[in-house]
């Protein structure tokens, strides 16, 4: 089956590359600086139901947003010189910083006159770094209102999207999971020509790996600020210190699963937190730990790494947990299967894991680095 094109343009700094990023399932674009993505790049891969176009920045000057489009018109001659078939734009993103709301009106203007030369392609507005809820309305709004004026070209504009294209830290006990991804490939699969689309079961299976991904995005967050909380010098005999950031983990972790919170899956989330602080579990992991004889890091390390494994456990099991309730195989009354979940996670994953990150580790590191190592060691991809 042939495969479509995505377009993704938008300002410098919109937040492209990651979002991208968040599509593949992987980092390939670069990130991080304003205007990261200096040329065009194309993104392909196996399991990828089309290709991802990314294009350098449109500001500073319009002359960057005229290169941009023209750099794209060259590689769909060039490829079709080549004698693809596939070498047509069918489906474009707008990259809009939900951040900038002021620019987004101008910012819609100007990226709907540079792409008029594909006037007849549908078009998903997405709104990145869409981290407030209350903001994501007021931006839908203004976007709303902005193709209003537009008319003639807006009428392509078939879905506007907020999306977090990556785990945010609003605080040690605060993180907004990733969200609207899987609605963004869902919908441009649908709005491909019916010939490049791919089958619906291979675009379930392709969002549920992305779901696994993100999912490991909170998981490196909670545990880094596990960590945080257990490196300080008070003692650490159990692990109720963290039940705020296993609630924070787990309650975004089951967003990005689509699971919601009624009464029932309150429940379930108590059930789950027992067990990751005050479950005998729990307990026996940490005196075991202690108790293992060699250890030459001291107390204070030891606990940030009891803390930040028991986190990444957690969410590990947890990742699993909601990928069964989703696909049907459990549901959240399983209160039994799930606390024997994570009961196994606890005594024999974590507890095996935590051993080698301990070898790994000495009485000189920072949190950040004694977060890098757990992560590494817990988040393996050889772990899926």
């Amino acid at each position: 089956m042939e495969k479509g094109n995505v377009l993704v343009i938008g300002n410098s700094g919109a937040g492209k590359s990651t979002l991208i990023n968040a599509v593949l399932g992987e980092r390939r674009a670069p990130e991080g600086s304003f205007g990261s993505t200096k040329d065009l790049y194309v993104y392909t891969g196996e399991h990828l139901p089309f290709r991802v176009i990314d294009t350098i920045g449109f500001d500073p000057s319009p002359f960057k947003g005229r290169h941009a489009v023209n750099a794209v018109k060259k590689w769909s001659k060039d490829s079709a010189k080549a004698g693809n078939a596939d070498s047509q734009i069918n489906v474009i993103w707008y990259c809009l910083d939900g951040t900038a709301r002021k620019q987004l009106p101008k910012t819609l203007d100007n990226l709907s006159k540079a792409t008029s030369f594909w006037s007849s392609v549908p078009v998903i507005v997405v709104i990145t770094k869409s981290y407030v809820v209350a903001e994501r309305e007021a931006n839908i709004f203004l976007v709303r209102s902005t193709l209003a004026r537009m008319k003639k070209r807006a009428a392509n504009v078939k879905l506007i999207l907020p999306v977090v294209a990556r785990a945010y830290s609003l605080n040690v006990n605060a993180y907004v999971p990733p969200e609207g991804i899987s609605e963004l490939i869902n919908a441009t699969c649908g709005l491909m020509p019916e010939g490049m689309r791919a089958a619906q079961e291979d675009v379930a299976a392709f969002v549920l790996k992305r779901n696994r991904v993100m999912a490991q995005g909170v998981t490196a967050l909670a545990a880094g600020a596990a960590v945080l909380v257990a490196a300080v010098p008070i003692p650490f005999p159990d692990a109720t210190l963290l039940a705020p950031t296993e609630i924070a983990e787990v309650n975004a972790i089951a967003k990005i699963y689509g699971i919601r919170g009624d009464e029932k899956y309150k429940r379930m989330l108590n059930s789950i937190v027992q067990v990751g602080t005050v479950s005998t579990a729990a307990r026996t992991l940490i005196s075991t730990l202690k108790a293992v004889p060699g250890i030459n890091i001291g107390a204070i390390t030891l606990n940030a790494i009891i803390a930040g494994g028991i986190a990444a456990g957690m969410g590990e099991a947890s990742s699993f947990i909601f990928e069964q309730i989703s696909l049907g195989n459990r549901s959240v009354d399983d209160i039994d299967w799930i606390k024997k979940v994570l009961e196994s996670e606890l005594t024999s994953t974590v507890l095996r894991k935590l051993r080698e990150v301990v070898e790994k580790t000495d009485g000189k590191m920072s949190a950040k680095d004694i977060t890098g190592i757990i992560t590494g060691v817990f988040l393996s991809k050889k772990k899926k």
